[in-house]
């Protein structure tokens, strides 16, 4: 059966292409983006920059005040310290939830990863660590769980745009999640729990 491939609109391939700024660096926290300059750079009506603006703002990568242009989101490293304090428990009950069983959407996630070329922008390599740890998460199956890390996601990639500082070489990333994966597939969940604990402590507390 041929599923027909739905036309990308002018609205979405602006918010994308804003979006792989933000991730990849680019635009960093606290740049304006005002609609008459991104109109004009990009060659689409106001109205289109509004839209591709508003879903950026929905999604937390972008804030906007009344009567301001729209702003590049920042995390703190205080709001990545409150962050890592609601994610632990979370990543906590994933660990239990899948010690001893292999994830295959995240491995596939790892291979796209570690895939990518040398030169790929910053942004498809967090889009694949997203990827791979929504992949874990869904594999729990509880839409509880799966809703409250949603809610974190936003925050989540940002946070990750100041790991590309971290994380020069991309096998090194490559292999921790390698390791993590591994040692989730293993178990028991003791040691899942653990190796989930240092993964998060490691990149985040140098990030």
């Amino acid at each position: 059966m041929t599923i027909p491939l739905r036309p990308v609109s002018a609205v979405e391939a602006l918010a994308d292409a804003l979006r792989r700024r933000v991730l990849s660096g680019e635009l960093a926290p606290g740049t304006p983006l005002p609609e008459q300059e991104l109109s004009a750079a990009y060659g689409v009506a106001r109205p289109t920059v509004r839209e591709a603006l508003a879903v950026l703002v929905h999604e937390g990568l972008l804030r906007r005040e009344r009567h301001r242009s729209a702003q590049v989101a920042e995390v703190t490293l205080d709001d990545l310290d409150d962050l890592m304090f609601v994610r632990r428990p979370l990543e906590d009950l994933m660990a239990v939830a899948l010690a001893g069983r292999r994830v295959a959407d995240a491995d596939a996630a790892l291979d796209r990863m570690a895939a990518l070329p040398a030169d790929a922008p910053w942004s498809d390599v967090v889009a694949e660590h997203m990827a791979l740890h929504q992949a874990m998460v869904v594999e729990v199956g509880s839409p509880r769980l799966e809703r409250l890390y949603g809610v974190l996601a936003a925050e989540t990639r940002l946070g990750l745009v100041r790991l590309r500082t971290v994380y020069t070489d991309r096998d090194v990333l490559v292999a921790e999640h390698r390791e993590l994966l591994d040692a989730v597939a293993r178990g028991p969940a003791d040691a899942a729990r653990r190796a989930v604990a240092a993964h998060l402590d490691h990149g985040w507390g140098e990030g």
